[in-house]
């Protein structure tokens, strides 16, 4: 099995290098930034699964869709810790990886998209995620909120996409090029 992984890892990241068609990056400006990413443009690279039992402070266990299990070394951060929403065994994840320079998987940004779930609320707006990537809101705009998903690692709510500046089990907080905007979670 563990014979069986380096190579797997290493063909998952060709895999997602290869979706860029060859193409390098180009870094837009501030004024720019996050806001104008079209998700249907860009290939999600994107890990999804479940976190597995095997999850540690340090290492993420990732269950993926069809049944193969992932190890992921975390990426430490001083400043900021690269999960946003906490690692429970059996929520869903999704997380964005890269090759250290030894050769091995490591999460540098990992979602946990079941703590994401949920009705959230700010002084001017409050929208519902749900599963299936379906929005329900009271935001009645020439754009309406009807949809989420992340792209790379970055939340994309109706026609805006956002880094998830934080996530906890009672705040949400979204940044963009705009600013950050703070959302606390509504009970039922």
């Amino acid at each position: 099995m563990k014979r069986l992984f380096l190579p797997f890892c290493l063909l998952a990241v060709a895999v997602m290098l290869a979706s860029c068609g060859g193409k390098t990056q180009q870094r837009a400006s501030d004024a720019d930034s996050l806001s104008i990413i079209e998700p249907e443009q860009i290939a999600d690279t994107t890990l999804y699964g479940r976190c597995g039992e095997g999850t540690s402070m340090n290492s993420i266990e990732l269950i993926i869709a069809e049944g193969d299990t992932l190890h992921c070394n975390i990426t430490t951060d001083e400043d900021h810790s690269v999960v946003r929403g906490g690692l429970g065994v059996g929520d869903r994840l999704a997380v964005v990886t890269r090759v250290d320079e030894d050769g091995q998987l490591e999460a540098n940004k990992v979602i946990n998209l079941t703590t994401l779930l949920g009705k959230w609320i700010s002084i001017d707006q409050s929208f519902e995620l749900q599963e299936g990537g379906v929005v329900v809101s009271n935001i009645k705009e020439p754009r309406p909120l009807t949809d989420w998903s992340i792209c790379n690692g970055h939340f994309v709510l109706g026609a805006d996409t956002f880094d998830i500046y934080e996530l906890g089990v009672d705040s949400l907080y979204l940044e963009n090029a705009n600013g950050i905007y703070a959302y606390k979670r509504l009970k039922n």
